[in-house]
């Protein structure tokens, strides 16, 4: 039987929104693998992560194995790739032992995922190996849940962009008539706000951090200041809309 490796999207955070399907993924494989950030030294940190944590929910703790996958390593390339060889010796270690492996990300495995890279390294690694991914609520559609903030409506386009590629594509994205929703921009939070002054996009928009979590934070953008933001916080800008109800159909 040839192994299988499946990658489990669990959310923003809250266990309660990791669907019914990934529950029984995650319970089903033989052993669920959870990216966690490495040390100064490149070994395991030690802190669980949102995702791991999410996943102790639902499968017990002697299934979970922790991975090192460089998640805070932005600058040194070699070290970075070095961590993905690593992690997918690893993994392809348990699908040769196993057979079906899960491995669980925060959000969905197919939007900005570390699953990307490991199914890339594990195809050259385990070859047949059958690669699967089963959807997770985002952490845009989670704020959008619980701030009230309206995605999309009728016609409106909606553009996705990680602020980590620079502020300038964010202003472009402002600069269009549709929806816009940032990802990690916590560390540029700062430059964010001055994007949204700049192409005059403040009113209506608003960010989050930690959704579902005990230190949920959930604030008007028109709030954002100077101070860094954690990482993975979630920036929404919703489309401009004077039309009325069905003005954008």
């Amino acid at each position: 039987m040839s192994s299988r490796l499946i990658g489990v999207g669990v959310g923003p955070g809250d266990p309660e929104l990791v669907t019914v399907k990934g529950v029984r993924a995650l319970q089903e494989a033989d052993a669920v693998v959870v990216p966690v950030m490495a040390g100064a030294d490149g070994t395991d940190g030690g802190e669980p992560g949102r995702a791991e944590a999410t996943v102790l929910h639902y499968v017990g703790a002697e299934k979970v194995v922790r991975v090192v996958f460089a998640l805070n390593e932005r600058t040194d390339r070699g070290r970075r790739e070095a961590a993905w060889d690593a992690a997918g010796e690893r993994v392809a270690e348990l699908l040769r032992a196993h057979g079906s492996v899960a491995f669980a990300t925060i959000g969905d495995p197919n939007v900005y995922s570390t699953f990307t890279y490991l199914a890339h390294t594990i195809a050259e690694l385990v070859p047949g190996t059958a690669v699967e991914t089963v959807p997770g609520i985002t952490a845009m559609q989670d704020l959008a849940a619980r701030s009230g903030a309206v995605l999309t409506e009728g016609t409106e386009p909606l553009t996705l962009v990680p602020v980590t590629a620079g502020s300038a594509v964010l202003k472009d994205a402002l600069a269009g008539p549709g929806t816009v929703v940032a990802y990690k921009f916590g560390r540029l939070a700062a430059e964010v706000a001055a994007a949204l002054r700049e192409t005059g996009r403040t009113e209506g928009a608003v960010w989050g951090s930690a959704l579902g979590l005990p230190e949920e934070s959930i604030r008007p953008a028109a709030d954002l200041a100077g101070e860094p933001l954690p990482y993975l916080s979630t920036l929404i800008v919703p489309a401009p809309r004077d039309g009325g109800r069905g003005g954008k159909l």
